[in-house]
């Protein structure tokens, strides 16, 4: 199977550079839709699907291969190469924020930037570090997920999405967690959620634009904190906008903010 039919990779637009979208945790590349077609008149634009989400070939899905996040950006490299790209613009959400930064620091030969919405390197609390969770949370909130994911997601999109005047907004989270196959979805919330990125986001070398929501609950303050402190090229951005998903419920914004940081390159 080759890559583009393996990850249902879609590629519009007709720029000289290429920027990609990669989705967050419980979604799919239609996640994108409001903020990625801004992007093809400068850019060839490239959306995909992780492994194991959306329209990718879910049977191929391997618990060893995505055991770490690393599996990911082996495919984003596999994407990037089978597509022939260099010198791209990645863009990464909430989880896949790492999984570009794991794939820039291996290659960078294939990313030249980043752009990282509602990153977090580490979500439990470590020492001196606060990521807003202890460890004792994140094994409950895997132990409800485990034990009743539609539940667990139907409680859980809305609160992540933070938009309760907009509760439709919630309700497409929803229903793109109940989507997914629930197996792989609690392997995958399991990565993500004890997962400790910290070394790699402090390697990134490549210019970053982090984009940043208030009242997001998986990101608290202190983490944005520890971000601008350990990422000497990255620019931080506060969005106007709450919550985790800015390109789903504040895309305007979230398009803005991006085609600010990524003009320089479309004019090269």
């Amino acid at each position: 199977m080759d890559i583009k039919t393996r990850h249902a990779v879609t590629v519009d637009g007709s720029g000289d550079r290429a920027i990609v979208f990669v989705h967050g945790y419980g979604c799919d590349k239609t996640m994108w839709r409001k903020v990625a077609p801004a992007f093809e008149d400068a850019f060839t634009v490239v959306t995909y699907d992780l492994m194991g989400c959306g329209a990718s070939a879910t049977s191929d899905y391997d618990a060893t291969r995505y055991g770490t996040l690393a599996g990911h950006a082996d495919d984003l490299v596999a994407v990037l190469e089978g597509l022939g790209l260099r010198d791209v613009i990645a863009v990464g959400h909430s989880v896949s924020a790492m999984i570009v930064a794991l794939a820039a620091n291996a290659r960078p030969d294939l990313v030249e930037r980043l752009v990282m919405v509602c990153p977090s390197p580490s979500y439990m609390d470590d020492g001196d570090y606060v990521g807003g969770f202890a460890r004792a949370d994140l094994e409950g909130l895997l132990e409800v997920l485990d034990a009743n994911y539609l539940g667990w997601s139907s409680d859980m999109a809305p609160a992540i999405m933070g938009t309760p005047d907009a509760p439709e907004h919630g309700q497409e989270l929803v229903n793109s967690f109940c989507q997914a196959d629930p197996d792989i979805a609690k392997h995958f919330a399991e990565v993500t959620f004890l997962s400790d990125h910290r070394a790699d986001v402090k390697a990134v070398r490549q210019p970053t634009l982090v984009l940043q929501c208030r009242d997001d609950i998986l990101v608290p303050p202190p983490v944005r904190d520890w971000l601008s402190e350990n990422m000497p090229r990255a620019d931080m951005v506060m969005l106007d906008a709450t919550g985790h998903c800015p390109h789903v419920s504040f895309p305007q914004a979230t398009i803005a903010a991006i085609r600010a940081a990524v003009a320089p390159v479309a004019a090269r």
